[in-house]
């Protein structure tokens, strides 16, 4: 029996677009899908409940940004937005809205491949519940979103516990600051290596005995972050 394939809606209402990354999305081991309206598109993701979303958002009979707001409402899947727009207040207003990522038209079929492994990723990790993970003395339940240091309960702000979360999915790994900066911030952010910096810091305040030498969130130079090992 062959695998079920991860399903792409692209919603967008020029036929070249679908010509050429349709054929692009099925060599590359997805089952795209199609719809030519942002009423279309919905309907779509309503139905077919997709792997992820490419939506443009110059859309013939709505607004993108609207269609992401109303899919945002019983979607929780990745939305990559595609579209001519290049003004940053455009992206930014996409991204705030919900989407995962920004591609400019024209694109390169490769660079929105990897855009879209890369949001497929990190939805499976942030799907993935793999219980407990104890490193020292702090255990951080992955499937109650809950952290304890010698038993007694942490707050963490939510980019907090989203750092250390991804980090304790990969507890013992490197993970690189880009990788942490998309995952949690989102792609528009994979450069913003200070607000990483900033959270880490604040995470060692309350986790770490002395935060000065620290010893659960581990700095590799140049590199990103580990947690323990």
């Amino acid at each position: 029996m062959s695998a079920v394939r991860p399903q792409i809606l692209v919603i967008d209402d020029e036929p070249q677009i679908h010509r050429f990354l349709s054929p692009a999305l099925d060599a590359a081991g997805y089952e795209p899908k199609r719809a030519d309206s942002g009423q279309e598109g919905l309907r779509g993701i309503a139905l077919w409940s997709p792997d992820a979303v490419v939506l443009d958002l110059g859309l013939p009979d709505m607004d993108g940004k609207d269609v992401l707001v109303r899919a945002r409402e019983f979607y929780a899947g990745p939305i990559i937005v595609l579209s001519a727009r290049d003004r940053e207040a455009e992206k930014i207003a996409a991204l705030d809205l919900g989407a995962n990522d920004y591609v400019e038209k024209p694109f390169g079929v490769g660079e929105l491949l990897a855009r879209l492994r890369a949001s497929l990723r990190q939805t499976a990790d942030r799907d993935a519940p793999t219980g407990p993970v104890v490193v020292g003395d702090v255990t951080i339940d992955l499937d109650r979103r809950l952290v304890a240091r010698a038993g007694q309960p942490v707050r963490l702000t939510p980019k907090e516990y989203d750092v250390l979360a991804h980090l304790a999915r990969h507890v013992g790994k490197v993970i690189g600051h880009r990788d942490l900066l998309t995952a949690v911030w989102g792609a528009a952010h994979a450069e913003d290596t200070q607000y990483l910096r900033v959270v880490v810091g604040q995470l060692r305040q309350k986790l770490e005995p002395d935060p000065a030498q620290p010893h659960l969130i581990q700095t590799e130079p140049a590199v990103g972050y580990r947690l323990g090992g």
